[in-house]
């Protein structure tokens, strides 16, 4: 048998696409709930259109309802234990415990929940997997201190850091410090609490948020390591190789460039220092970080206990633009030798084996794929989804985890993104559906939010249990 076994097989979720009540028991406004359905959606999350400008009488916010999670989640999670899932991954919603951020204690409630949620997954023996920040920055940090542009709000999120990890010490041992973070270059808004509207030098505020952000994991790193030496710290990459469209070299040169864009993030996590590249990089996008004396070290001495990544499509890229296709975060040349989703993310299940490859060769560090899925059009018939297509997609990702495991690569586990149907993150629909069960909710909010389990439901608990 190939997987390990204690491979450890789940699904994630993420509290602004799923938790909902964004007001309940004190929560104060976090970024993704500024961020409307429609055609603002995309230029608000770049941090291109001001989220006050929006018409908030005709908007609708999806992530204040996500799946109604907060209310829910008992439910939930009796179902992903029916599932037979062995690790769950969810994100705290920062403002859930401190409002705005700046409070010197955590709000009671807040801790509360999520002690109930994590003690409920551990009475089925179900392994969390925390991620501390999953776009959740409270608004008022962005609003009075320009979000993570701010050397302060080191300082901020390593306070938030430290109480989950004495909170949870007894109940949570795997965490992640920040989703995606190679994601504020393009999603600066919902990544970094960035605001570039009539900025000249985009490139210097994102990557001295960049900075801020590394500079922070290595601290939570730190502190979890010292609160308990079990703890096992990752760093998260959107990961996706970029392929050359060519054999021509300008577009290997341009893939090379592309890659170390996503790379460069783990590289300083992983390596604990700044890449070589990194200096000629600076010097033609004229960024001029400020670094303070101790910053090297901090990196240094802290480094991730594995790599986290979320896969979902390759990408490809020319030095001659033609027939670009924008899928989820990236924009790429669209491969003529994949297929696409119904979104025109392009499927690319070999890419995955790649992908695992190319990072542990580059780190030697364990990963873990905790995001991986299908988003599309589900059928409810008759209280039953037959999501065959989705089956496909995850088999096929699934038979290339086991290829890269044969390989050598060390691989912690595998995670279903939106083992429960989301709000998409991209999109902010509800109509594209990731999960193995089913929410009947429509873009609006609107349906009785029950829960169906999809053909993926028993598939999934059928391989889970023969592995």
């Amino acid at each position: 048998m190939t997987f390990p076994k204690n491979f450890l097989w789940g699904g994630a979720v993420a509290a602004n696409q799923a938790e909902g009540a964004y007001l309940e028991n004190k929560r104060s406004l976090s970024v993704m709930d500024v961020v409307p359905l429609g055609n603002q959606r995309c230029a608000i999350k770049q941090g291109f259109i001001d989220y006050r400008t929006v018409d908030t009488e005709s908007a609708y916010y999806p992530s204040r309802t996500g799946i109604k999670f907060y209310e829910k989640y008992e439910d939930d999670i009796k179902l992903l234990a029916e599932l037979g899932i062995k690790c769950f991954r969810m994100s705290i919603s920062w403002t859930r415990l401190f409002p705005t951020g700046i409070e010197a204690s955590p709000n009671q409630e807040g801790l509360d929940f999520y002690r109930k949620v994590f003690e409920l997954c551990q009475s089925y023996h179900i392994e969390p997997l925390v991620t501390i920040s999953h776009f959740d920055i409270p608004l008022y940090l962005v609003d009075n201190l320009g979000g993570w542009r701010n050397r302060e709000m080191i300082a901020h999120y390593t306070k938030y850091a430290r109480v989950l990890f004495e909170t949870y010490k007894d109940l949570v041992q795997y965490w992640i410090t920040f989703n995606e973070v190679n994601v504020i270059l393009h999603n600066s808004f919902s990544g970094g609490g960035l605001e570039l509207m009539g900025k000249e030098n985009i490139s210097q505020i994102r990557y001295q948020a960049a900075h801020n952000q590394l500079l922070a994991s290595s601290e939570a790193i730190r502190i979890a390591h010292e609160i308990n030496p079990n703890n096992k710290v990752g760093c998260m990459l959107a990961a996706g190789d970029y392929y050359p469209y060519s054999c021509h070299p300008q577009d290997v040169m341009m893939a090379l460039d592309k890659n170390r864009e996503s790379y460069f993030f783990i590289d300083i996590q992983c390596r604990g220092k700044y890449p070589n590249y990194a200096k000629r990089k600076f010097e033609e996008l004229g960024v001029k970080l400020d670094i303070h004396e101790n910053d090297a070290k901090i990196l240094s001495d802290n480094t991730a206990d594995f790599v986290a990544l979320s896969y979902y499509t390759s990408r490809c890229i020319s030095h001659n633009k033609q027939d670009e296709t924008a899928s989820n975060l990236m924009t790429s040349v669209r491969n003529p030798y994949i297929k696409s989703s119904d979104w025109g993310w392009q499927i690319d299940p070999l890419g995955l084996r790649i992908t695992l490859n190319t990072l542990y060769d580059r780190y030697q560090k364990p990963l873990f794929i905790v995001e991986n899925g299908l988003g599309a059009k589900d059928a409810l018939v008759d209280g039953f989804v037959q999501d065959d297509y989705r089956i496909d997609y995850l088999s096929q990702h699934i038979d290339m985890v086991e290829e890269a495991i044969k390989d050598g690569v060390e691989i912690i586990g595998y995670l279903v993104w939106g083992v429960i149907d989301l709000v998409a993150a991209s999109t902010g629909e509800m109509d594209k559906r990731y999960g193995l069960i089913y929410v009947d909710a429509n873009n609006k909010g609107e349906g009785s939010f029950k829960r169906y389990k999809k053909a993926s439901f028993e598939w999934y608990k059928n391989l889970i249990s023969q592995k």
